[in-house]
């Protein structure tokens, strides 16, 4: 059996590959403070990861909450909201964990710094009319907490590489070629 990690590692590779290249940032992002909130899914870099491990018998529940959500959120008008789940998409890997766990990616790239991505929030403000202890169900499939992951981009394979500037040589000191006297 694969383990998260590596499923969730090679899943990024190949999508990072197919993602469209984006321009290099000149200024590095500005770090939002660290939540006091254990659960809190908010990134503090520019791309972010979410791995779930979902108990084989919470499979439905699970992704019935991302089916309501992916609804909601398709017709929400709050630009924030908007934004931030403009570049989320979640995969499913075709592989178990070792438990016989399903296991999901959520990826964003990018992510807008400081927005918690945790869909039970997400469902709680934008569902009005939700399945009778959809939540608790949804709540109850994780296997363990999800592991959360800030990325900072390190090379874009499809793109080349920004090579640093050359640096210029010291300029030396010219010698007089004045004679002196004349």
């Amino acid at each position: 059996m694969l383990s998260a990690v590596t499923v969730a590692l090679t899943l990024l590779l190949v999508l990072a590959v197919q993602a469209v290249p984006t321009p290099q940032a000149a200024v590095p992002p500005v770090l939002a403070p660290p939540s006091p909130d254990p659960a809190n899914s908010a990134f503090t870099t520019d791309a972010g990861l979410i791995l779930v491990a979902i108990k084989p018998l919470g499979v439905a529940d699970y992704e019935l909450a991302m089916q309501v959500l992916q609804g909601a959120l398709a017709n929400d008008t709050d630009a924030t909201r908007k934004a931030a789940t403009r570049n989320w998409r979640v995969f499913k890997a075709s592989a178990t964990d070792a438990k016989g766990n399903a296991l999901y990616v959520h990826m964003m790239l990018p992510a807008v710094p400081g927005f918690d991505y945790r869909p039970s929030l997400l469902v709680d403000a934008l569902v009005k009319e939700l399945a009778p202890d959809l939540l608790t169900r949804y709540q109850d499939a994780f296997a363990s907490p999800p592991s959360k992951l800030d990325l900072t981009e390190l090379a874009n394979m499809a793109v080349a590489p920004i090579l640093p500037p050359e640096p210029k040589p010291p300029e030396t000191a010219k010698p007089d070629t004045k004679k002196p006297g004349r």
